[in-house]
């Protein structure tokens, strides 16, 4: 992998699997507002290919990750109450040097989630 970029992997705890199917947005803040840089699912390795993994798009400042937990659970046990607990998890985070890469596990359930930068 070359320098820079940003890489996501979900794991939905409550299975122990990947998050395959799990939706994810990066954005970056910009004079007010947000720009969306990447959108998709994750894959079967519950990790979300996108070029910003390699570093397209990214420079120092402020993000944004968001991950549609509730839509996710869709269809499940855990989503049969009328207000899901989680909807959408936005996570804000500074990237201050865009040559370092920097690497976002989301661990989840239907009740909460942690997420943190990890290593590669």
């Amino acid at each position: 992998m070359t320098a820079g970029g940003v890489s996501i992997h979900a794991v939905d705890v409550s299975t122990g699997r990947p998050a395959a199917g799990l939706f994810v947005r990066l954005l970056r803040i910009e004079n007010g507002g947000e720009v969306e840089l990447a959108a998709g699912t994750c894959s079967e390795t519950g990790l979300f290919d996108h070029p910003t993994v390699q570093g397209t798009g990214i420079t120092p400042g402020q993000y944004v990750a968001e991950f549609a937990v509730n839509a996710y659970y869709s269809g499940t046990p855990s989503s049969q109450d009328s207000a899901p607990f989680l909807d959408i998890v936005r996570y804000h985070f500074g990237i201050g040097d865009a040559q370092q890469h920097y690497h976002l596990p989301f661990k989840f359930t239907a009740w909460g989630y942690s997420l943190f930068r990890g290593g590669l």
